[in-house]
């Protein structure tokens, strides 16, 4: 372990330290508590413009913690060190034809940086999830067990390697999600599945938000399977696959499986969209190209830090959401999730108020700043403020984790 280098966080001067093993990372985390000294804990910084920023003197850095420690194709399971890179872990499963189901997401470009930065710790510790969600799940429903260290300085292991393991409290589950505020974990055990052997994406085209948002649950609700549904508006379309499905606007079905069921599927569910609008199909590393761009928000990778918002809402309700804010504000949107998830770029301030008071008139949701200035994020409920009982359960949880509050403290404050 070594202090490698001084750097800013929030504002004031920080030493980095890298610990190699989870003893290092307890000792570190004990004498953080001894000294009451916080720490701003993250793997390679790539999900750093996410939540508040880190009031911390110091930066704990898991970057060091790297390398896949147990994998078995046939058990479905892999188990891996949580600085170890994202991409070398889905090279490792495309190799053995296999994949991570729940389809995580690449927040780096979004926040200006290279793509394929994060790691699978950074994945698990915020619970991304891509377009896959809608039918498998997030991270948390894939995860296993986890290795990890308290805000205590207490070493301890939740979960194992079988996908049935439901005895007592669910730590690695509540872990998930917590954005590193109540354990440092070590290392991650998870679920993998079949990649599938074709995929092809339905593109209706020209359609308006509402028409899109009742052609994708018709899709979802029928016999075709659909593993995705998603509607870039018009001009927000070109902002995909290097432009290749121009300016009009795009509704996308994705279809996976085997090569004749996907046909069977294709066929029978375009032959009823096509009552609603013009259809195309993207087939092969045409379809997943797209489906990249719609994952890693690429429509909103514009090298700025225009606020960008997250909204989690009923379906049906989403492009009302979107008409609301578009008569109150300068902003741009598309959908993913069958319409349930808004991506939201809004051209001036945040906006919190007017976006969380529209979503709550259009029947409530969870509204997440994932894109803004430092000083905005500072001075912003950056996550949905949580209801009474909720937010207390919250703090019984962090006391009994992370008493001193030397984890990441003000991170999802």
């Amino acid at each position: 372990m070594s202090e490698l280098r001084s750097t800013g966080a929030a504002g004031s001067a920080a030493s980095i330290l890298r610990p190699e093993t989870a003893i290092q990372l307890r000792d570190i985390v004990a004498a953080a508590v001894s000294q009451e000294e916080p720490l701003a804990v993250e793997g390679t910084g790539s999900k750093r413009g996410l939540g508040r920023p880190v009031q911390a003197a110091r930066t704990l850095s898991l970057s060091a913690m790297t390398g896949v420690t147990l994998y078995e194709p046939e058990e479905l399971v892999l188990s891996a060190r949580v600085g170890t890179p994202i991409a070398e872990i889905e090279t490792l499963l495309d190799e053995a034809g296999q994949r991570l189901e729940f389809e995580p997401l690449d927040y780096g470009p979004l926040h200006g940086l290279e793509p394929g930065l994060g790691t699978i710790g950074g994945v698990v510790a915020c619970n991304l999830a891509g377009p896959r969600r809608l039918k498998h799940g997030a991270a948390r429903d894939h995860i296993l067990g986890v290795h990890a260290v308290s805000g205590r300085g207490e070493m301890f292991k939740s979960g194992g390697r079988v996908v049935k393991n439901v005895t007592g409290y669910d730590l690695s589950k509540g872990l998930t999600g917590s954005f590193g505020t109540l354990a440092v974990m070590t290392d991650v055990t998870l679920k993998v599945l079949p990649k599938t052997e074709t995929e092809t994406t339905i593109v209706l085209r020209g359609l308006a938000d509402d028409a899109a948002t009742g052609a994708m649950a018709a899709a979802m609700g029928s016999s075709a399977e659909a593993s995705g549904a998603a509607h870039l508006p018009m001009y927000v379309a070109s902002r995909v696959a290097d432009g290749h499905l121009g300016n009009d606007a795009a509704t996308l079905i994705r279809l996976e499986g085997f090569g004749p069921s996907v046909a069977a599927r294709s066929a029978y569910l375009s032959a009823a969209l096509e009552k609603v609008g013009t259809v195309e199909h993207l087939e092969g590393e045409a379809s997943r190209a797209v489906w990249r761009d719609v994952r890693d928000v690429r429509p909103f990778v514009d090298g700025t830090d225009k606020p960008v918002w997250r909204l989690s809402v009923t379906p049906t309700r989403g492009h009302e959401i979107v008409m609301s804010l578009r008569m109150q504000a300068a902003i741009d949107a598309f959908y993913d999730w069958q319409g349930g998830l808004v991506w939201l770029r809004v051209e001036g301030e945040p906006e919190a108020e007017l976006v969380r008071e529209t979503i709550r008139r259009f029947g409530g949701g969870h509204a997440t700043l994932v894109r803004a200035s430092e000083s905005v994020r500072a001075a912003t409920a950056v996550f949905q403020p949580q209801p009474g009982p909720l937010a207390g359960l919250a703090s019984r949880l962090k006391q009994q984790f992370d008493p001193a509050g030397v984890l990441n403290p003000g991170r999802m404050g």
